[in-house]
């Protein structure tokens, strides 16, 4: 004959954490793969312009960006000329040389030829900072010079 169990008395089976460590991993994995990492705070206005032959840079870790352009409304403090900003503070002309320097030491010697300097300038910015900041580039011999645009019409950039 069939007996009835008695169920109340049972327990309840425990939960199994051996998976843990891996959904643990996994999770550590997808955040690592995709978290973009933040390049620079940009302090400056940076409307680029608009060019209609545009190229994409292969290799991103073998440029230098120097950004140019009016300070942004939380550093008006600054003034409202066009200032030159190396990594994420303002600097002067004469520390592009330093900067240049400082990037190179940073590279292995087989990369160093191919370094790349981005200028990433607003389209109202006046010719004059641009030549002086490749007179500087000059000076230290980084003669590969990259502008930054937006692709579009360049009739666009009278706007």
């Amino acid at each position: 004959m069939n007996t009835f169990k008695n169920k109340k008395n049972q327990k309840l089976p425990e939960i199994s954490t051996a998976s843990l460590p891996d959904i643990v991993f996994m999770l550590l994995f997808f955040f690592m793969v995709a978290t973009v990492m933040r390049e620079d705070t940009l302090m400056i206005e940076n409307r680029l312009p608009y060019a209609d032959q545009v190229e994409r840079l292969e290799n991103k870790n073998l440029v230098m960006s120097i950004y140019a352009g009016k300070p942004s409304s939380r550093y008006i403090y600054v003034g409202d000329e066009a200032k030159i900003q190396l990594n994420d503070k303002f600097a002067s002309l004469q520390e592009i040389k330093s900067f240049i320097l400082s990037e190179r030491a940073g590279k292995r010697d087989a990369e160093i030829p191919f370094l790349i300097t981005a200028l990433k300038v607003d389209k109202d910015t006046k010719m004059g900072l641009v030549g002086d900041i490749k007179k500087e580039l000059r000076a230290v011999n980084a003669l590969k010079i990259n502008y930054t645009t937006r692709n579009g019409d360049v009739a666009n950039n009278s706007q």
